[in-house]
C-alpha cells in the first residue's frame, strides 16, 4: 500500500511550475514517451518523491497534454517500475522496500560487471569518462556540494556500463538509475550516502589503469554490497 501524498501539497507550486516549463521539452508532437521521460527525470531528481499521487488534472494542465497521453505515459512508467497504479485511488510514485533495493543492486552488479570486463577493448574516450567522473566527484566534495557528488557518482557507474559499448546496456542503466534515485531518498542525507564511496571510485579507476582488473572487480562487488546494505538498513530503520 502506498502512502497517499498529494502532488500539490508535497511538491507545491514550484514543481508544477517547473513541469509547465517542461512543455518546451515535449516538442510539437507532445508524445506520451516524451512525457514519460520528463516525469521520469523529475522523479529521479526527487521533485516527485515516493508516495506522491500523480494527479491527471494537475499534470495534464502543467504539461499541456491530454489525459489519454498522460495515461499512456503512466503505463510506460509502470513498466519502468517508477510508479504504481492502484484501483480507485490513482497513480503514485513507487515507494521502494529493501527487496526492491536488493534486486536493483543485483542488476547493477550484472551491468557494471559486464562493462568492467570490457575495459581492455573500450574506446579511449570511454576510459576518459570514468576518470572525469571520479575527478568531478572529488572536486564537488571539496566544496561540500554533495548533490553534485551524487550526480558524479552515478555518472561514474553509468560510464562503467558504457565501457561495453552497448546501447541496450546503456538504456537499461538509464532506467535503473531512475529507480536508484528513489532508493537514495531513503538515506538521511546525500553526504551520508556518497562520502564513504568516493575513495572506492578512485580505487577502481586506479586499479583499472594499473591493469589489475580482478582487483577492480573485487572492489566493485564490495562497493555494491555495502551500498545496498546501507540503503536497506536506512529503510528498515525508517519503517521501524
Amino acid at each position: 500500500m502506498t502512502q497517499d501524498v498529494d502532488l500539490a501539497r508535497t511538491s507545491g507550486d514550484d514543481t508544477l511550475s517547473r513541469l509547465a516549463a517542461d512543455r518546451d521539452l515535449l516538442g510539437r508532437a507532445g508524445t506520451a514517451q516524451r512525457v514519460a521521460e520528463v516525469l521520469r527525470d523529475r522523479i529521479a531528481e526527487g521533485a516527485l518523491p515516493p508516495g506522491t499521487r500523480l494527479s491527471e488534472q494537475a499534470l495534464g494542465a502543467a504539461l499541456g497534454v491530454s489525459r489519454n497521453t498522460l495515461r499512456e505515459a503512466f503505463r510506460t512508467l509502470v513498466d519502468n517500475r517508477l510508479v504504481v497504479h492502484e484501483m480507485n485511488r490513482g497513480v503514485f510514485v513507487r515507494m521502494l522496500d529493501p527487496d526492491d533495493v536488493t534486486d536493483i543492486y543485483a542488476v547493477r552488479r550484472a551491468l557494471e560487471g559486464t562493462g568492467l570486463r570490457a575495459v581492455c577493448t573500450a574506446a579511449p574516450e570511454r576510459i576518459a569518462a570514468l576518470h572525469a567522473a571520479v575527478a568531478g566527484g572529488e572536486a564537488a566534495a571539496e566544496v561540500g556540494d554533495w548533490a553534485e557528488v551524487g550526480t558524479a557518482d552515478l555518472r561514474f557507474h553509468r560510464a562503467l556500463v558504457a565501457l561495453a559499448g552497448s546501447p541496450r546496456l546503456d538504456e537499461y542503466m538509464t532506467r535503473l538509475i531512475a529507480e536508484l534515485r528513489l532508493a537514495f531518498l531513503a538515506m538521511p542525507s546525500a553526504r551520508a550516502l556518497h562520502e564513504p564511496f568516493l575513495r572506492r571510485n578512485r580505487e577502481i579507476v586506479d586499479l583499472l589503469a594499473g591493469g589489475d582488473f580482478d582487483g577492480a572487480r573485487v572492489v566493485l562487488d564490495r562497493y555494491l554490497d555495502d551500498a545496498c546494505e546501507m540503503i536497506c538498513a536506512a529503510m528498515r530503520m525508517d519503517g521501524a
